[in-house]
């Protein structure tokens, strides 16, 4: 069952810190180099000076993590972070513009018990990297906090949940911040008891998938591990527990999973004509479009399957669309994948196309760089970054959930939930309710 709490997050007052607009980041995996300072300069108060602490000139091996627990606790004894009175959850709402279209997804943040994956019903749909861990763990390690949300879905057709928390919205405002995308932020603080009650209740039985934040789930688990060994996990209800998530409804009309499009270099370069060659023996040309790749990828939104991918081949700038002639031929590069896994467009893009066909037929060792917009795509084809690149179909909410609840991952760089949560809204502390 996943198990939920409402809790006393940490919050920035604004009298003292001023607009929430200036304090808030997006998560560290997301932040180059530029944004960071840009984000620096924003405000002294800005989380991204502990979500992702720049080196200081001389620092050594763990400093930034030091640093980021001393701008915390500085933070917290001055009164620039507050901690809630009363054990909430927090309704979060954000307002966001994709190709021309109005999107406002919906959720609210909570407490959720951290469960060993494959023992409860929290499922992951990625792979993790060791790297990221270990730096989110030094960073859990140093300042007892939650500084940023894992996303989570959870299924609820007739959106009874939200419906709940949605009646309290009118009642007050919300604290709004506007991110440097321009991605609409607000937040609502739910202290009303018998809603709480309600809310737990009704997520008790529902699985939770994760969307993204996968190594902070996963370095929530070790951060657990490690306090217990230690002895500074009173009980079951100790903070330490639990990580803080953005849950969201899978039926939620504001969710949106972006397709993640391949630009693909280290190759010789190639006409249409011959990648066309290459794929002929599985893959059937199913349209034609010159160098319109706008036409391209609106063909296979319009196919709506997952065995229909876009390709351009920068040599020409020719672009065509093509559907795999039989699906079983993925059986045999796969074969310890279940059928769905083996069917989704990006697993047929990178175990047949990238890892066998244009190896064998074109040569080269295929290096990918992962976009999301057409915009994107076309700027790249312009600028000769890439010598082919690939459209691939959206993965759809039923592919995460059929895939994750089989305790089986996606391949890499599957799915794109836009726009990030935004890290600064709210505060878990691990070490105090």
């Amino acid at each position: 069952m996943a198990d939920i709490r409402a809790f006393r997050g940490f919050r920035y007052d604004l009298g003292q810190v001023g607009p929430l607009s200036g304090v808030v980041a997006p998560p560290y995996d997301v932040v180059d180099a530029a944004l960071q300072q840009k984000l620096y300069d924003a405000s002294p108060y800005n989380a991204i000076r502990i979500e992702l602490t720049k080196d200081s000139p001389g620092a050594h091996g763990d400093d930034k993590y030091t640093q980021a627990a001393r701008t915390l606790n500085g933070w917290t004894s001055e009164g620039a972070l507050r901690q809630d009175t009363a054990r909430s959850l927090y309704v979060y709402e954000q307002e966001f513009v994709v190709e021309g279209v109005t999107h406002t997804r919906r959720g609210f943040l909570a407490r959720v018990r951290l469960e060993p994956f494959g023992t409860g019903r929290i499922y992951p749909h990625e792979q993790t990297l060791s790297g990221p861990k270990a730096d989110r763990l030094k960073l859990y390690q140093a300042t007892g906090f939650n500084i940023s949300p894992v996303f989570g879905l959870y299924p609820d057709a007739e959106n009874e949940v939200y419906a709940k928390l949605e009646l309290f919205l009118r009642k007050s405002p919300p604290v709004e911040a506007t991110d440097h995308l321009g991605v609409v932020n607000r937040l609502w603080v739910i202290t009303d008891s018998a809603t709480v009650s309600a809310i737990i209740g009704l997520m008790g039985p529902k699985p939770v998938f994760i969307a993204d934040g996968h190594h902070r789930y996963e370095t929530g688990l070790k951060y657990l591990e490690e306090q217990k060994a230690a002895g500074n996990v009173q009980d079951d209800e100790a903070a330490q527990n639990f990580c803080m998530m953005m849950l969201v409804s899978m039926s939620d009309p504001g969710l949106l999973i972006l397709p993640t499009h391949r630009l693909v270099s280290a190759l010789p370069a190639v006409t249409g004509q011959q990648l066309k060659a290459a794929l002929a023996d599985h893959f059937d040309i199913v349209g034609a479009f010159g160098n319109d790749a706008a036409a391209c990828w609106e063909h296979v939104e319009i196919e709506g399957s997952q065995d229909v991918l876009g390709f351009g081949t920068v040599a020409d700038n020719e672009w065509f669309a093509a559907k795999l002639r039989d699906p079983a031929v993925m059986d045999g590069l796969a074969p310890d994948q279940t059928k769905a896994w083996r069917g989704l467009g990006v697993s047929i893009l990178h175990k047949l196309v990238l890892e066998r066909l244009v190896p064998e037929k074109i040569g080269g060792t295929p290096a990918c760089q992962y976009v999301h917009l057409m915009k994107e795509v076309t700027d790249a084809t312009a600028a000769k970054q890439c010598q082919i690149a690939a459209l691939v179909p959206p993965v759809g909410m039923d592919h995460v959930e059929t895939i994750a609840g089989a305790r089986e991952k996606m391949p890499p760089k599957s799915t794109y939930f836009y726009p990030k949560i935004l890290t600064g809204m709210v505060f878990n502390s691990l070490k105090k309710d």
